[in-house]
């Protein structure tokens, strides 16, 4: 049988003859032969893969689709389910309908398939969907969390990896998620993503905002707390996350020492995140990031007393407090030297600010 990627172009001028070439490869999709369905469902893939005007016109394929993932039979499944994975790029209308024809559960099984190829192009897939606010709350109940979270600790592939991350983080922006997510234990698995990514990338980036909210759980700060090297991985972001991965990693830790300081405290310092958090008091692009670093600092040391403002006076007695309590001549010593360049940079920042000031107080002279 001719393939009907024959009948069907990119980029044809006639509107009548787009239309007839998608009931030509509808047609073919719904028939009963195996081989014209896989056929047909490459094609839509092909088609759909760049064309937002073939991803509505092909649209109504995505009942067979759904059928065909649903069918057993591993190729037919692979065909289908990456032309469901094109027709949701890009296309909210077409996530929705998916999941609405039924796919979730098929996808769902094939997460646990032991053909490698369906389990990736089913993350892929779920990545895809969960990129829909709509489709959240179904994908959540679906049972798709605690697999997700199993594909990332197990799958060999990074990029399928990468995709269970970044569909838990997309699920994780709904809030009646997180217990379900925290309780699948994703935390061990962040934590050795964290130690093997360049610490300024997008992926840093994505762990740290999946994992800030899940320490606002016992059982999230516990998990971190004793996977060896958790707290040091979010601590060593810090000095060398970009701005978005250090302000994640600041409000983790401000979580966790606001949760119990007692507990927390010399957990944290221990991993000597003082010269990170004083760049980030001082230095730090976000007012949020600068903040929440002195409020930390304010924590971490031995009397906390909440101050209104944090002055070069007030932030080098708190750091003298918290130096004088860090174990090690080499992170003392680095700690005290960042003290006063950080003190210098927030002198010089305050007096500009008086300048500042001072010529906007200063009355126009009389005429």
């Amino acid at each position: 049988m001719e393939s009907p990627r024959s009948e069907f172009t990119d980029s044809a001028s006639n509107g009548e003859e787009l239309e007839l070439a998608a009931d030509s490869i509808m047609d073919q999709v719904r028939s009963d032969d195996g081989e014209s369905r896989i056929k047909a469902a490459k094609e839509i893939r092909r088609l759909a893969k760049t064309s937002s005007v073939n991803r509505r016109l092909l649209s109504n394929a995505i009942e067979p689709l759904v059928e065909m993932v649903r069918s057993g039979r591993d190729e037919c499944a692979e065909a289908a389910i990456l032309a469901l994975l094109n027709l949701g790029v890009k296309d909210e209308r077409n996530k929705i309908n998916i999941v609405k024809a039924g796919a979730l559960d098929p996808i769902i099984n094939l997460l646990q398939s032991q053909n490698q190829n369906l389990q990736e192009n089913a993350t892929a897939a779920i990545l895809t969907l969960t990129a829909c606010s709509a489709n959240k709350p179904a994908i959540c109940s679906s049972g798709a969390i605690p697999l997700l979270v199993s594909i990332l600790s197990q799958a060999t592939n990074p990029q399928t990896k990468i995709d269970s991350l970044m569909a838990l983080y997309n699920l994780s922006t709904l809030p009646d998620s997180l217990p379900s997510i925290v309780s699948s234990n994703p935390i061990p698995s962040l934590v050795t993503l964290l130690k093997t990514v360049r610490k300024s990338s997008k992926t840093a980036e994505k762990c740290m905002a999946l994992l800030e909210p899940l320490l606002g759980f016992e059982s999230g700060r516990a998990a971190l707390t004793t996977e060896p090297g958790g707290v040091l991985s979010v601590v060593e972001l810090l000095e060398e996350g970009s701005p978005a991965v250090k302000e994640f990693a600041v409000c983790a830790l401000l979580t966790m020492c606001e949760s119990d300081r007692e507990r927390y405290r010399e957990v944290i310092l221990k991993e000597g995140v003082i010269p990170g958090l004083l760049e980030l008091s001082v230095k730090g692009t976000t007012h949020k990031s600068r903040s929440k670093a002195r409020v930390l600092l304010q924590l971490l040391r031995n009397s906390p007393r909440p101050r209104p403002e944090l002055e070069p006076a007030a932030l080098e007695n708190i750091v003298s407090d918290i130096v004088l309590r860090v174990d090690g001549g080499d992170r003392a010593g680095k700690a005290k030297k960042m003290l006063a360049e950080m003190v210098q940079v927030s002198m010089e920042q305050s007096l500009r600010h008086m300048q500042q000031r001072a010529l906007i107080c200063t009355p126009n002279p009389s005429k």
